[in-house]
């Protein structure tokens, strides 16, 4: 049974005035569950985790907690003793099985019953599994959780070839790791280049420069088919042959958790579906993060980002309304990532552009890409150029702002999730810097 107080008598919810429960305790949740105590909600405020652990950071799973340069400790968000003093019970190790609208109820795994008044679902997404045969032979690895880094690290010792299936952000910065650390990489991709569905040529031809340079055997067109092996990994098979390997990481994309969800008959598009105030087709539920797909009235369309900056601001966007207020989305959603020395940094959505302006010098590792559309910045890639980034940034913001629709709903806090200096994160403070009574931009 788990450990949350069974509430199975309707007379049990009366001991609050409202009950708020987040389903899931990573970026998003634990952002929202942070928003709504600083914005003076005093209901009872319940966080479920299906992992043995407090919320922690993802980014660096990949990179410096995958070469052991950050400890475990530096991954928390918040000690025990922040969510104690702030009376957010938080439920590792629990697992949800069922929305029951009518009762406004949980069923959680054990048979026990959690009501609420208000529901964020926070659920993330798991890693896209490769339908080959041998996709789950021991040595072939997917990373998500602090379990699969520390599995994945053991792994990676002195001498071992490790072969990286897909060569999206998560699948380069494994590499970039390995690498680093002497060991010998090949880097297979099905397309004809690396990054192809977040970026332009330019700079995926770059980055595939980099990685070359630092011994990555990359190879683009090559289409998995099997991986092989007497009991674990001896091999990865593809169509054009065969590539040994002591250890294999497939990153070949994220499938939203929104299992839940469907199962509910909330509306679900590969993703929770919500609108600019995270609500799902239920007004009690709302939903925030990866597992969503949200209007995105800058872009004017539906899209699902897989980012620590929708994580945040959606989730902070989501505790406004769910706690009273009235906050619409409207973020340039922007990404980045740390490969070698070159930290790359995106923001914007680059489909349709009709033209590149770049700045910088690409032999000196410093460069942006100012992607324009009819005259109208509509994107940028800056490697190692923050001062460019940062002011393509502010010119993206004027195409909207995120504005407060109700006289009486206060700005939202700046929420900092982790003050330790040195780990490494994405800014994990909900950053607003022209921040007034009546919008907000930047």
């Amino acid at each position: 049974m788990s450990q949350i107080t069974p509430l199975r008598a309707a007379g049990a919810r009366r001991h609050f005035d409202e009950t708020f429960v987040i389903v899931g305790a990573g970026q998003a949740g634990v952002q929202a569950a942070s928003t709504l105590r600083e914005r003076g909600f005093r209901g009872r405020l319940v966080v479920l985790g299906d992992e043995q652990r407090l919320p922690y950071m993802r980014p660096p799973l990949s990179k410096k907690f995958l070469s052991a340069e950050q400890s475990e400790d530096r991954l928390y968000f918040r000690p025990q003793s922040y969510f104690e003093s702030q009376a957010i019970e938080m439920r590792p190790g629990v697992r949800v099985e069922e929305i029951d609208r009518n009762r406004a109820r949980l069923r959680l795994a054990g048979g026990d019953f959690l009501y609420y008044d208000k529901l964020l679902l926070a659920t993330g997404s798991r890693p896209r599994v490769l339908p080959v045969p041998g996709a789950t032979r021991s040595g072939v690895h997917y990373l998500r959780t602090v379990d699969d880094a520390l599995r994945l690290r053991n792994e990676l010792t002195a001498g071992c070839r490790l072969s990286v299936v897909g060569a999206g952000y998560l699948g380069l910065e494994v590499a970039a790791t390995a690498a680093s650390a002497g060991i010998k990489v090949t880097l297979l991709e099905i397309d004809d280049r690396i990054l192809s569905r977040v970026t332009t040529p330019g700079l995926s031809d770059f980055m595939a420069g980099v990685h070359r340079s630092r011994g990555v055997d990359l190879r683009c067109r090559s289409k998995v088919v099997a991986f092989s092996g007497a009991g674990r990994l001896e091999s990865v098979l593809c169509e054009g042959g065969a590539i040994e390997a002591d250890v294999a990481v497939v990153g070949i994309g994220a499938v939203p958790n929104d299992q839940l969800a469907r199962e509910a008959g909330l509306t679900c598009d590969d993703g929770v579906s919500v609108d600019e105030r995270g609500r799902t087709s239920d007004p009690n539920i709302y939903a925030a993060g990866d597992c969503t797909r949200h209007e995105n009235a800058l872009f004017a369309r539906r899209v699902r980002l897989e980012s620590v900056q929708n994580a945040i601001d959606q989730a902070t966007v989501a505790a406004v309304c769910m706690s009273g207020g009235d906050l619409a989305y409207r973020r340039v959603p922007w990404f980045w990532s740390h490969q070698y020395e070159f930290k790359l940094q995106s923001a914007g959505l680059f489909d349709g552009y009709d033209e590149i302006v770049e700045r910088g010098d690409r032999r000196e590792g410093r460069f942006a890409l100012l992607y324009r559309k009819a005259g109208q910045l509509i994107a940028v890639d800056a490697v190692n150029m923050p001062a460019a980034y940062l002011s393509a940034r502010r010119e993206l913001a004027l195409r909207g702002e995120i504005t407060f629709d109700a006289e009486t709903t206060s700005a939202p806090p700046k929420v900092r999730l982790n003050t330790r200096s040195g780990s490494e994160a994405a800014p994990s403070t909900l950053d607003w810097p022209e921040m007034t009574s009546q919008s907000i931009a930047g």
